[in-house]
């Protein structure tokens, strides 16, 4: 089956063939170094890995790649990174402080410090101070405390707004572009357009902005979610009014050509527990995620993805309530995400894209056997009566062997056989 068939019955919850994903979002990649270590162990051809997402680092899966491995998604994004600055068709070398030579966007602007970490520009910007830092024997970047210390008293709410801006007819052409490179596909196609990323820890501190103002460290913003929710309301609101004038215009540009688009990678869940109470999620974040979902479906033929780690047990029927159709990255490790548990109970209501492998202690340190049966076992699980796409808790990271990689593709391989 194409993939376009087998997203089509994981969404109607048709049991069948799953959908193998990865490298379709920015929560379902791999990393360059591993990346790397795959191709050698198919026996392809070596060539430098094309980063598509410079924080995580994660590589770009070509062709002859996607076709051992059995991948039947296709990236669409939008230009912006979350650095600022654009990731197109124009590379240049660089070479990793691991020793790995890449293909780094343009703009991609490094300099090392003297502990010999490496620090980046947002929008490639060198005139500003860093926005990110991979540690010297790190191998992604974290962000950088770069605003003014929060002072509620004088706080002024348009500091918060500044990276929600109209799109730009050089990001449309851009997308129209990439539509075009793509061509005729099978492939399911994932959208990552920006722009509705509501409180996603990874882009409050503002890394894409060159001098971030506001409310900006994770904990001031966090303590807000419980004593300022009216002031994050305000901001949400106009992110999202922005955001779906944005998504009006792309899908002018490009139709439906995207099958599945990426809404907000927010992180509701600790791996303990829940990070918020279920009303914060119901008055601060499910009615804007329902204003993009019902613009959406109403609109469009693209259908949604939410990420969000962690220990989601109560949001994972709310969120459904709200419109998202898919939801990712499944961490059935966490506190009362037991796979048998969130499937009997939600998983009627909504896809779950993920959970296929234990990332943080299988994937890195189990044998290829291990791994092929947890994976094979998570299939079973989640593949029944359908509702399921095969990804990994989150994106394959840097440890993990190819050999481990590999097993994953044969327990796909091996649990589809059934349904030839």
């Amino acid at each position: 089956m194409t993939g376009k068939e087998k997203l089509a019955l994981a969404l109607k919850h048709e049991e069948g063939p799953l959908l193998f994903d990865v490298g379709g979002m920015p929560t379902t990649g791999m990393h360059c170094e591993v990346m790397e270590e795959v191709r050698d162990f198919y026996g392809l051809e070596k060539r430098p890995i094309r980063i598509l997402e410079p924080t995580q680092m994660l590589g770009i899966l070509d062709d002859d790649l996607k076709e051992v491995m059995g991948v039947q998604t296709t990236p669409l994004w939008g230009a912006g990174c979350m650095f600022g600055f654009r990731v197109e068709d124009k590379w240049k070398e660089w070479r990793t402080p691991w020793g790995q030579d890449v293909l780094v966007p343009e703009e991609f602007e490094v300099t090392t410090n003297e502990n010999g970490d490496t620090l980046i520009f947002a929008c490639g910007d060198r005139n500003y101070p860093p926005a990110g830092c991979m540690p010297k024997v790190g191998k992604f970047f974290d962000n950088i405390d770069r605003a003014p210390e929060y002072d509620e008293d004088n706080y002024d709410i348009r500091d918060n707004l500044e990276e929600f801006q109209e799109i730009t007819d050089k990001d449309i052409a851009w997308l129209v572009k990439q539509k075009e490179m793509i061509g005729e596909t099978t492939d399911v196609v994932m959208g990552n357009l920006g722009g509705t990323a509501f409180g996603d820890p990874a882009l409050v501190p503002g890394p894409m902005l060159r001098e971030p103002k506001g409310i900006r460290r994770l904990t001031d913003w966090y303590m807000a979610t419980v004593s300022d929710q009216e002031t994050l309301c305000r901001i949400f609101e106009y992110e999202s009014d922005i955001g779906l004038k944005n998504l009006k215009r792309i899908h002018d540009a490009i139709g439906d050509f995207i099958d599945v688009t990426y809404i907000c990678g927010t992180d509701f869940g600790s791996q303990r527990a829940p990070f918020y109470s279920v009303d914060t999620f119901v008055n601060v974040y499910a009615p804007f995620y329902k204003k993009v979902d019902d613009w959406i479906h109403q609109n469009t033929k693209w259908h949604t993805f939410k990420h969000s780690c962690g220990a989601n047990e109560p949001f994972i029927g709310l969120m459904a309530d709200a419109g998202l159709d898919c939801f990712n990255p499944v961490q059935w490790t966490a506190a009362g995400m037991d796979r048998q548990h969130i499937k009997d109970k939600y998983g009627d209501k909504i896809v779950y894209w993920g959970g296929g492998v234990d990332t943080q202690k299988m994937l890195p340190t189990g044998t290829p056997e291990q791994v092929y049966e947890q994976a094979l076992e998570c299939c079973r699980i989640f593949g029944k009566n359908g509702g399921y796409v095969f990804n990994t808790v989150h994106n394959i990271v840097p440890g993990v062997s190819a050999a481990n990689v590999d097993a994953l593709v044969r327990a796909v391989r091996d649990y589809n056989k059934q349904y030839e």
